[in-house]
């Protein structure tokens, strides 16, 4: 599973030394573009003593403006070192103004060789991502081992499983240079903050998240209506690992204090949660200045690749249908032989239709994300030109599959048969991360009191 920050307006305010911060409420709790006003003459705040200075002797100050009603009240809103995590805020949304620097962090479970799927959903992303950074910015890559630990693990294939992960993310082009890639569990420091934010997460909270609500829900449901009966396999994946995994995801992110965080529609609520506990450590523990800035979602363009054994679900290792995915490294053969069995329809004429036509809509949609001289449009009239049908459309699809991951496939093969490579890159990315790491909780231990 891929949990894989544009920063949306702030809630908490570190202040400039020296001075107050005064900004308005639309300014605070929505992400919104505001003319700055130059103010030459002396202004006092109706807060404290302190007469402000004049812009141009102070970079401090920050003045922004929106137009008001004649009615309306003054919309000003002085802070200093003051907590606005009770007031509403606006929904998660990308900035609209980028942070001089941005830091960027993802992670990804161990789960072997990417599928299709997680390839077009996140990891082309990243690449993407990491070509077109600046000079300033960081961007951290985790292959999650302690998150893929709230199920069942083989300990042989669970180890097996991270080296091709790792294996996998070079060949489709994150070069170590330019992004830090490690092990989370080479990390203690993950737990460390962890624990530390666990100890300032309600259960509610916890209890709130849909992925545990789901959980639950689908247990209930077997149970109450006779048609299954909970195994204790099923009862045991009810564990406080699962319970209290998106706190370690919250850890991952502030650890690092980043600032965008690209992740999938499903983990939206788990960054509100990261957010959330920013401010509540940033109330609790740095006197409510700005420590832990909330991290925002990173809006990328993401392929949404579905099974081709059932288009309403997901292309997932998780199914017990090997046919119903295409791995990074599947075979030619095994690559047609896939989507030769994928679900479609006897329509003549191909056209993309998400909605009608979930299955041929799937093939076209992968087609359009390999190779993007067209769109999905464009390859459904290719088809047709082509003779249409089904199964043309498996055979165009088969033909962009294997173009698209024959120097991948090499690649792969390169890298994995280079172990020393593998641990020194291993090695490399867990010392520049624990750099950061360590920097991080030397702070945070001296705020709780350690």
């Amino acid at each position: 599973m891929i949990w894989s920050s544009a920063s949306a307006g702030p809630t908490n305010t570190l202040l400039p030394a020296g001075g107050c911060t005064l900004l308005p409420r639309a300014t605070m709790y929505a992400p919104r573009m505001l003319a700055a006003v130059a103010q030459e003459s002396q202004q006092r705040c109706r807060f404290c003593t302190r007469a402000r200075a004049p812009r141009s002797q102070s970079a401090g100050w920050r003045e922004v403006r929106r137009s008001i009603s004649s009615n309306a009240s003054p919309a000003w809103h002085h802070t200093r070192s003051i907590s606005t995590s009770h007031l509403p805020r606006a929904p998660l949304a990308p900035a609209e103004i980028a942070p001089s620097k941005r830091v960027i962090f993802s992670g990804i479970q161990p789960t072997g060789v990417p599928q299709l799927g997680n390839y077009l959903g996140a990891l082309q992303n990243w690449v993407k991502l990491q070509d077109s950074q600046r000079a300033q910015d960081e961007m951290y890559l985790s292959i999650v081992g302690l998150h893929a630990l709230t199920v069942p693990q083989k300990a042989a294939q669970l180890r097996q499983e991270k080296w091709d992960m790792l294996a996998a993310i070079l060949a489709i082009g994150i070069h170590p240079d330019k992004t830090v890639v490690f092990f989370q569990e080479d990390m203690p420091q993950h737990l460390e903050l962890a624990w530390i934010l666990a100890c300032c997460t309600s259960m509610g909270k916890l209890n709130r998240m849909t992925t545990w609500k789901g959980k639950l829900a689908a247990l209930q449901s077997a149970s109450e209506s006779g048609e299954a009966t909970i195994t204790s396999s099923e009862a045991s994946s009810l564990n406080l690992g699962l319970f209290s995994y998106p706190v370690l995801q919250a850890a991952d992110i502030l650890l690092y204090k980043a600032t965008h965080v690209p992740v999938g529609e499903d983990q939206v609520q788990h960054l509100e949660l990261a957010r959330d506990l920013a401010e509540t450590f940033n109330r609790h523990h740095a006197t409510g200045q700005r420590y832990f800035a909330p991290p925002a979602h990173l809006i990328t363009p993401t392929k949404r690749v579905l099974s081709l054994r059932d288009a309403t679900q997901k292309m997932s290792k998780s199914s017990t249908d090997i046919n119903s995915r295409i791995l990074l490294t599947d075979e030619p053969e095994a690559i047609r032989k896939k989507l030769k069995g994928a679900v479609t329809d006897s329509e003549r004429r191909i056209s993309f239709d998400p909605e009608a036509r979930r299955g041929v809509s799937n093939l076209l949609r992968i087609c359009a994300a390999l190779d993007e001289s067209r769109d999905a449009h464009g390859w459904a009239e290719l088809v047709n030109e082509r003779g249409g049908g089904s199964g043309m459309l498996k055979s165009v699809t088969g033909d962009v599959v294997l173009a698209k991951l024959e120097g991948v496939q090499k690649e792969i093969k390169r890298i994995k048969g280079d172990k020393a490579y593998l641990e020194k890159v291993a090695r490399d990315g867990a010392a520049r991360a624990r750099e950061r790491a360590e920097r991080t909780m030397r702070e945070v231990r001296e705020m709780v009191g350690f």
